[in-house]
């Protein structure tokens, strides 16, 4: 099979330069790319450049899709925005890290399946469904770094004995791009399901417009000046953001206290039971499907003994087709009518019936076949040993 790579960038806050451009196209000469975005697939050569550097100059968003199983993320907010040492606590290791560039931080979220069971995706509107959790996080919501985390966790990159950061509130409710997020990055639903156990429910709402009056009514002057003076320049990309953030005062979190252990066996034995209830369910539905063919078996015998001979007459007629179908039908009644003679004490009397059936049809080895598959009559070489 061969290689499949796709890489994706975008940019949010502003678009590219002509000359930003230009260079782009200098290193992809077959990449589409436009005032917003750089998109291109490979399937024998790779990008010639480091999306970490062009993260750190062109763009805000970033997804990588290989069809050997690797599947990657990259975000950049303004630092006003997303503080270094937040993104620090929660990125740490191979899958999810983070480093300060210029005015920006940058996360960089990767899963590999070494497996190679790839579950394909969509790969033209994957970032699109997972872009706006930059939007959630630039707003304070901190679940993002939490899954960052998390992921850390799934693949062993932490030690057992370390304690859980701060756990945000509404893990247990996920956001649709955090959700998209989530089922990119292969984040296992028992692990994530554990975790939330000692998250909040998600209560803020929406500032009334009363409540939003009365605060910025409040606000000192100078800050008041500095908000329209940013939004004349067109620094306004985030500002919405960091009012809203000023005005809720930040996020109430619970103090982390499991351990990267206790986490990993909490999944662990909600994945024991989950598998147990799906055994139980199986076996109960199984448990009724045979019930039911019992029920239906009984229903067909009890007609059949109503009138025996009408079906050993019928199984003549479907013999005498020659056609294979017809064989199949034939035998499936003889298989009733066996059945019926064991439930009825009438064993001895099928048994001759079905002798003469093998004396009358002896030359057709197709139909003596069928006979001796399903145990209505003996295989030719046990009726010569005896």
């Amino acid at each position: 099979m061969s290689e499949y790579q796709y890489y994706e960038f975008v940019a949010i806050d502003r678009p590219l330069s002509a000359a930003e451009q230009d260079e782009l196209r200098a290193v992809s000469t077959r990449g589409r790319i436009s005032a917003s975005s750089f998109v291109n697939t490979y399937e024998w050569g790779d990008l010639k450049a480091d999306p970490r550097r062009w993260m750190e100059r062109y763009f805000d968003a970033h997804l990588y899709l290989a069809n050997w199983g690797t599947r990657r993320v990259a975000l950049r907010l303004p630092v006003q925005l997303l503080d270094p040492d937040l993104a620090a606590t929660y990125c740490v290791g191979d899958s999810a890290s983070s480093w300060a560039a210029d005015e920006h931080v940058i996360m960089d979220l990767c899963s590999t399946d070494e497996d190679g069971d790839e579950e394909w995706w969509d790969d033209e509107v994957a970032l699109a469904s997972i872009v706006p959790v930059r939007a959630e996080l630039a707003a304070g919501d901190t679940r993002l770094l939490y899954l960052a985390w998390l992921l850390c966790v799934q693949n062993h990159e932490l030690d057992e004995a370390e304690l859980e950061p701060p756990v945000p509130p509404g893990l247990a409710k996920l956001s649709g791009p955090l959700r998209s997020l989530a089922d990119f990055l292969r984040l296992d639903h028992d692990l994530l399901n554990t975790a939330a156990r000692a998250s909040a429910p998600l209560t803020a709402q929406a500032p009334s417009a009363a409540a939003l009056t009365k605060w910025v009514r409040q606000l000192p002057a100078a800050d008041k000046d500095e908000v329209i003076v940013r939004l004349l320049r067109g620094d306004g990309a985030h500002l919405r953001a960091e009012l809203l953030r000023r005005y809720g005062g930040g996020v109430t979190m619970a103090s982390g206290a499991r351990t990267v252990g206790e986490l990993l066996a909490g999944a662990e034995s909600r994945w024991t039971d989950r598998q147990r209830l799906a055994e139980e369910r199986k076996a109960a539905e199984r448990a009724r499907r045979e019930e039911a063919a019992a029920t239906a078996r009984e229903r067909r015998l009890d007609e059949l003994a109503a009138d025996p001979e009408r079906a050993w007459q019928r199984v003549a007629e479907l013999i005498a087709t020659k056609k294979p179908k017809e064989y199949d039908a034939a035998v499936a009644l003889l298989a009733d009518l066996k059945t019926l003679g064991e439930r009825d004490g009438q064993r001895k009397a099928f048994r001759g019936r079905m002798h003469q059936l093998r004396l009358e049809h002896a030359r057709k080895p197709s139909l003596l076949d069928r006979f001796e598959r399903v145990g209505l009559i003996a295989s030719t070489a046990s009726a010569v040993g005896t």
